[in-house]
């Protein structure tokens, strides 16, 4: 073997180890990238658990606030929570998955669902204040419904129905067609096909808009303030009507309008609301891995 033979060979080789230090320059700065992306979160959950875990007793969790919301506990705000984000949820989920099988399984690809579309997306960078002003326009004031848990919920369902939207109606669409060529040439309606075939498969997608947009509701203060949220009200909410505390509102009274209150009840309270929205993220985890078990694509 000549020289004239081994030079295009060493070339080759040359190329390919600078690829592969170029990929391996690639995952690093990837890696990097995800660390410090990662690292301030679990920064700010472990220092949350650490400063409020103290805080956490069977009394915090389970009796009501009394002597100023500085003793007794946040039960009035846990339940108002739960009934709140039970209440967007059973108003924005299926008008929700409503609009996004009308968008992508009926509706035709002209300048009006255009429209929509970008309507949809812009409203979900609306600031939350913004929808917190419209429900005590519309809803408190104008319906007559005063301060209440059918007021709040409703708005915060106007507030999670673009997220919900977005992500059903790409999950839908990422749906291979031929599911439904195939559901059609056996004889199924349109709707079968959507109700047994679509549904299912995007079931996974759904579910991440689904959550994604209760948990906003869930952590968010200004719409609530302006609809439903009680500054001091040591009782249960007892219908849809009346009026509620909620953790966000409550944890934003008790760190900046009473003086005194312990760092320990504030944090104590901030890690109970992490805890509301990651348990509804472990929830939705679980029912995601079993719907992606079962799915066939």
């Amino acid at each position: 073997m000549n020289l004239t033979q081994l030079k295009p060979e060493r070339s080759v080789q040359g190329s390919s180890r600078s690829r592969l230090h170029e990929q391996k320059a690639g995952f690093g700065l990837l890696t990097l990238a995800a660390g410090v992306t990662v690292a301030p979160i679990i920064l700010v959950v472990v220092y949350v658990v650490f400063q409020g875990l103290p805080a956490i007793s069977w009394e915090f969790l389970s009796a009501l606030p009394r002597d100023g919301m500085t003793a007794g506990g946040i039960l009035p705000a846990i339940v108002g929570t739960f009934w709140l984000t039970l209440g967007t949820a059973v108003i924005a989920v299926p008008l929700g998955t409503a609009a996004a099988i009308y968008l992508s399984e009926y509706a035709s690809e002209n300048a009006w669902t255009r429209i929509i579309r970008i309507a949809i997306i812009n409203l979900a960078g609306i600031p939350s204040v913004v929808y917190g002003l419209f429900g005590l326009g519309l809803f408190v004031l104008f319906l007559n419904l005063g301060t209440s848990l059918i007021a709040g919920s409703l708005t915060l369902s106007i507030m999670t129905l673009p997220v919900i939207i977005s992500t059903a109606e790409e999950a839908m669409r990422a749906v291979p067609n031929s599911y439904r060529v195939v559901s059609i040439s056996l004889g199924a309606t349109r709707w079968q096909t959507i109700r047994r075939i679509v549904l299912p498969q995007a079931l996974p997608g759904i579910l991440t808009g689904v959550i994604l947009g209760l948990e906003r509701a869930a952590g968010e203060t200004a719409p609530i303030l302006f609809t439903v949220a009680a500054f001091f009200l040591p009782r249960l909410p007892g219908s849809i009507f009346d009026a509620s505390m909620a953790l966000p509102y409550h944890l934003f009274v008790i760190s900046t309008q009473v003086p005194g209150m312990p760092v320990t009840i504030q944090y104590g309270t901030a890690l109970v609301l992490l805890t509301f929205v990651l348990g509804m993220n472990l929830i939705a985890a679980v029912i995601r891995s079993r719907a992606r078990a079962r799915r066939q694509w």
